[in-house]
């Protein structure tokens, strides 16, 4: 794992576990979130379309298995299904910004349902520059809803109605790859949510995007080369 952000992760952890440190923790969770996002931005920068569905590491176990596209997609569809049905209970940005149109996704979901050659037909289809527009809103209205906590409010379990709101909305496939994501969510209290959605998880697929980048342009110099 990237130091800087272990570290920034670790701090974070502990700081919004205390009352005192608390608001000082959400500091450093945006300062994480803020580093996180320029390492996503400059992939835009980095690499060319077909870079973000190359899956180099198809047969692999581990987030790395993925496409950088289908990373990007799933770090922030998670995000905004947790931010905005589970805490805030508010509409998602993806339904109130038309987003599936706008990004043409075939899909509403998270993605967990989607294996190998499924993950790199469902990236080639979608609207890179609409999709950094979704993970733009749904980073700064998470923001939002994360400064709304108070303290107190961290300790707050995720009520059985809204379980079932989320059910009802068909936003997590009912395949054995992803319908375990509701109970996961929904066992924890606001502060293993930050703990998890909104920073470790973040952290663990873009660590992931950037070996998949560094693989690529590997076997690109490789082949290249006289």
């Amino acid at each position: 794992m990237n130091k800087e952000w272990s570290e920034l992760n670790k701090t974070m952890q502990a700081q919004i576990k205390k009352r005192d440190t608390y608001k000082a923790g959400i500091i450093t969770l945006f300062d994480l979130r803020n580093r996180l996002m320029e390492s996503l931005t400059s992939f835009t920068e980095e690499l060319s379309r077909k870079d973000f569905d190359a899956i180099p590491f198809i047969n692999a176990n581990g987030y790395h298995s993925k496409t950088i596209a289908y990373s990007i997609w799933h770090i922030f569809r998670i995000e905004d299904i947790v931010a905005h049905t589970l805490i805030s209970e508010s509409e998602q940005i993806f339904f109130s910004g038309n987003y599936q149109e706008r990004i043409n996704s075939p899909i509403t979901t998270t993605g967990n349902e989607l294996v190998k050659e499924q993950i790199s037909e469902f990236s080639k289809q979608l609207n890179l520059d609409e999709l950094y527009s979704y993970i733009s809103e749904v980073k700064e209205s998470t923001e939002k809803i994360i400064n709304d906590l108070s303290y107190d409010m961290l300790k707050m379990k995720i009520s059985g109605e809204k379980k079932e709101n989320l059910k009802s909305l068909s936003v997590v496939s009912s395949d054995e790859n992803a319908v375990w994501l509701i109970d996961y969510w929904c066992g924890k209290d606001i502060r293993g949510l930050i703990q998890m959605p909104f920073s470790r998880h973040w952290i663990m697929h873009i660590e992931a995007s950037l070996r998949i980048k560094n693989k690529i342009h590997t076997d690109m110099n490789r082949f290249s080369s006289p």
